[in-house]
């Protein structure tokens, strides 16, 4: 399975594709969008083509995205809205389904700590993936992929009718299994 996590902003936008074969978890591609120094429609417009192609490049099963966190600022939180927005269209229009996760979800899933900062979020990136993220963003990005496959596997598995009982048992453990093997690197970073 193939998710897609994104960590979206109007001036930096984290993206995230990360494969999971049982509990094993490995980065496809990852880095930032950093839009040019320009007004608001064009910035947003450029993180939709990229995110489109991101998209069309990783071909991914779903895309997660981190809900909304409303600030102090009314103005950022709106254009923190907006640039969510860009980033829901682009994955609608390519048919992935989206899934939502509150930040500090997020973080506990990747590090095993729901109050984890910016520089720990950034290590257990390098920890589970190798991967030096210059900006918090990618590794945010990489953990609301994570944050997905550790919490709905399950549901990634979808077990036919005919699957029954042993095939959601099977699942069931391979997203225990995957969620304390996730703890365990987020312990050590």
């Amino acid at each position: 399975m193939v998710v897609l996590g994104i960590d979206p902003g109007s001036r930096r936008c984290g993206y995230g594709a990360v494969s999971r074969r049982g509990t094993c978890l490995s980065a496809l591609a990852s880095g930032v969008i950093v839009p040019a120094e320009a007004p608001l429609a064009p910035r947003l417009a450029r993180i939709f083509d990229e995110i489109s192609a991101v998209i069309a490049r990783t071909r991914p099963d779903a895309v997660s995205v981190e809900s909304a966190f409303c600030g102090a600022s009314a103005r950022s939180a709106l254009v923190l809205g907006q640039a969510r927005g860009v980033v829901l269209a682009a994955a609608a229009r390519a048919g992935v389904p989206v899934f939502e996760y509150a930040p500090a979800e997020v973080k506990r899933a990747f590090t095993g700590s729901g109050r984890a900062e910016k520089v720990q979020m950034v290590r257990t990136a390098r920890a589970i993936f190798g991967i030096d993220a210059e900006l918090a963003d990618e590794a945010d990005a990489l953990a609301v992929a994570v944050c997905h496959l550790a919490s709905a596997p399950a549901a990634a598995v979808r077990p036919s009718r005919r699957g029954g009982p042993a095939v959601r048992a099977r699942a069931a453990t391979a997203a225990s299994a995957l969620r304390s093997s996730v703890r365990r690197y987020g312990s050590g970073a």
